[in-house]
């Protein structure tokens, strides 16, 4: 793997990460309201080829560079695979049996398959005692966000979709240490979210069209059209761009703590625009996914020790 160097973030990256939260937290939202009318392959083919048409479309206003060399294409379409093919469907698929939130906590597992995955296939993303704990602490902020009754009720039944969005958390943990390399070889976040998301199209597409013959289908109705639309542009087009600006220069471990901040930016929006009351709950969930923040990132104990030091 192509080694770039771990680091706290800075002040911009965490803002992105915190944008990149709120596109990707509304993703579960948008998806549950268009599979209750269109099938998972449909779906995830719309997806990326809506966002791969938006991004190519705005080449002349973004500077938009497509690569032109076979190894960076063979290298976006393994990408395209893990980042984008095998995870999409498999969350698709497992939001048509599982609530949307269930699905959010499912998908927060992702710092935790990074962080091992990071370990064995990196050197500069080694395991520490803070990084696993940090990981711990943000999940369990998670799971009292979401609360034990929907645990218990959602828990035990649909197996196989629950492991399915087990599966497309560590898809997407395998994809951000990938998607390092493409740094080193001089592509900008921009050409490789286009890359990517063209890749993928020219699996996903033929595929749903042989499989789900969306032609003859019932016309889905405006919410689910415009929940497709959505799902294309802001989670996957504009989201990607901010995912790998992060990446370049953060980490794979640092920007995979967006799937943790996600679940909050859904409850958080849900009490602005559709007037959910938050419970207490929610806000011990907050403080422990702050408290996990902080352990991975880990400039709040160099702070410590730094005035520690400079007391002594």
């Amino acid at each position: 793997m192509t080694e770039s160097p771990t680091r706290a973030m800075t002040a911009t990256e965490w803002a992105l990460l915190l944008i990149l939260s709120l596109f990707w937290g509304g993703s579960f939202f948008f998806v549950g309201v268009a599979v209750k009318q269109l099938p998972p392959l449909t779906i995830v083919a719309l997806r990326v080829s809506i966002a791969a048409a938006i991004l190519l479309l705005s080449a002349p206003l973004t500077g938009l560079a497509m690569p032109r060399s076979r190894a960076a294409w063979s290298a976006l379409m393994r990408l395209a695979l893990v980042n984008n093919v095998a995870p999409f469907c498999l969350i698709v698929w497992g939001q048509t049996h599982l609530a949307s939130g269930l699905a959010a906590i499912l998908n927060a597992t992702t710092p935790l398959f990074t962080v091992f995955a990071a370990h064995a296939l990196t050197r500069d993303e080694r395991l520490t005692p803070q990084r696993l704990a940090g990981a711990l602490c943000g999940l369990v902020g998670v799971a009292a966000m979401i609360g034990p009754q929907a645990i218990a009720e959602g828990f035990g039944s649909n197996i196989a979709a629950e492991l399915a969005i087990l599966a497309a958390a560590a898809s997407y943990a395998i994809g951000s240490i990938y998607g390092r390399r493409f740094r080193a070889m001089g592509l900008a976040p921009i050409a490789v979210t286009a890359g990517q998301v063209t890749a993928a199209s020219f699996v996903l597409a033929p595929l749903a069209l042989v499989v789900d013959r969306p032609w003859s289908l019932p016309a889905p109705g405006l919410d689910a059209v415009a929940a497709v639309v959505a799902l294309a542009s802001i989670s996957t087009a504009l989201a990607y761009i901010l995912y790998f600006r992060i990446l370049a220069g953060a980490g794979a471990t640092n920007v995979v703590l967006v799937t943790l901040l996600a679940p909050v930016s859904s409850i958080m929006l849900g009490a602005i625009f559709l007037d959910e009351r938050l419970a207490t709950r929610h806000f011990i969930g907050l403080s422990l996914i702050a408290l996990g923040l902080a352990f991975i990132d880990g400039r709040l104990f160099r702070w410590r020790h730094a005035a520690a030091r400079g007391a002594g």
